[in-house]
């Protein structure tokens, strides 16, 4: 680092000299004088306070007196005279804040407001925000610094510095206005740094999903049948129950019932937090006899270390890991084919094969029927029969 930059740095941590009095050569240009970090040109700038309006010489001295008390007082406290007044506490810290509001959502978390996977990502959009900060010629110091102008650049950084996709750019966008409220329910900004920006969207345009071919599935069968069975039972409960991972994680032998071939859905790990019931195909209860996985305590989670029953809880990731570590080198799968294809691809088979969307809808655990137009594919949307002769005298 350049003795500039160590310098530089210093400053913006020391923040300020003592103020003292100036009565100037000719005695007739008095002042308080004292320098500050200026965040702006990042470099300690002297202000000046002139008290020539105070005529009497005695007067003024006593007047300079209390204001170097006063002022002093409000330097220990964080006044900074080159920070725009009325931001309330805007002349906190920006890292300061930043430390606050992850000290807030870890608490959320903590109670249960935040969802983890919701906590998760807010802290990682905080953590990218510092970096982009920290890599700039001249980062911001204070928190009142982060403004419209500063957000929109950091979001120009995420979609086209970064080259992420436009929902990337817009999930930033929705964070920096959870943040934004963050700051003004605390009085760090006037208003909302956010107003103004807006979402790119998804223009209307239908999602597209990446539905893994039938001979892919069937060399990814034949594989794991051969090296690793647990894992191709996760892959059946996503493909088939539609299960997302990060539920599947969190899913215990206790959940599942052969009797009734059903897993029970919690609404302690489910998305949208809603007891329900999910139906087990035969493959599935096949493969899980074979396994042996009933035979575990029933308090065991299903999915443990190595995809195999166990005490202990593994996040999610292992099922993408393993699938990014040892299935797409061994099958040579392309980047589009991931983990959670299997989900949109048991979607899009069961439409194929005449499944009425109703089912869909309770086994995917969605809302509305409408979610299951998202997935249908082109070749298989038939025409209305009622409309193919309709005509009129027109």
């Amino acid at each position: 680092m350049s003795i500039r930059k160590k310098n530089q740095q210093l400053e913006s941590i020391i923040g300020y000299t003592p103020p003292k009095l100036y009565t100037g050569k000719s005695g007739k240009d008095w002042y308080i004088g004292f320098y500050a970090f200026d965040p702006e040109l990042n470099k300690m700038r002297l202000k000046r306070i002139k008290i020539n309006h105070i005529e009497k010489i005695s007067e003024r001295r006593k007047y300079a007196s209390d204001l170097i008390i006063r002022l002093s007082e409000k330097l220990r406290a964080g006044y900074n005279p080159f920070i725009e007044q009325g931001t309330g506490k805007g002349y906190m810290l920006f890292a300061d804040v930043c430390l606050s509001y992850e000290r807030t959502i870890t608490r959320y978390l903590k109670d249960g407001i935040l969802r983890e996977d919701t906590y998760t990502g807010y802290m990682s959009y905080m953590r990218n925000l510092i970096k982009y900060n920290s890599s700039l010629p001249i980062p911001i110091t204070y928190i009142y610094q982060l403004n419209k102008d500063y957000a929109n650049n950091f979001l120009n950084h995420i979609y086209i510095d970064r080259e992420n996709c436009p929902q990337t750019r817009d999930n930033y966008l929705g964070w920096l206005r959870v943040f934004a409220s963050y700051l003004t329910k605390n009085s760090y900004h006037s208003s909302k740094f956010t107003d103004g920006l807006d979402v790119l969207g998804k223009r209307s345009i239908k999602k597209q999903r990446t539905v893994i071919p039938p001979n892919i599935l069937d060399s990814l069968k034949t594989w794991l049948i051969n090296h690793n069975k647990h894992y191709l039972l996760a892959c059946y409960i996503l493909h088939y129950c539609f299960i997302r991972p990060k539920e599947m994680s969190k899913i215990k032998i206790g959940d599942i019932s052969v009797k009734h071939q059903t897993i029970f859905v919690s609404g302690d790990i489910a998305k949208n937090r809603c007891d329900a019931v999910v139906t087990l195909n035969k493959k599935i209860i096949t493969l899980m006899i074979d396994l042996g996985v009933l035979t575990y305590p029933t308090n065991y989670y299903l999915f443990s270390s190595g995809c195999r029953p166990g005490v202990e809880y593994r996040s999610e990731k292992q099922f993408r890991d393993y699938w990014h570590l040892h299935l797409r080198p061994a099958l040579k799968l392309k980047p589009q084919y991931k983990f959670y294809s299997l989900k949109d691809t048991g979607v899009t088979a069961m439409l194929r094969n005449n499944v009425d969307k109703l089912s869909i809808r309770d086994q995917a655990r969605w809302h509305s029927v409408l979610m299951a137009d998202i997935y249908t594919p082109h070749d298989i949307q038939d025409a209305n029969e009622l409309l193919k002769d309709y005509d009129t005298d027109f």
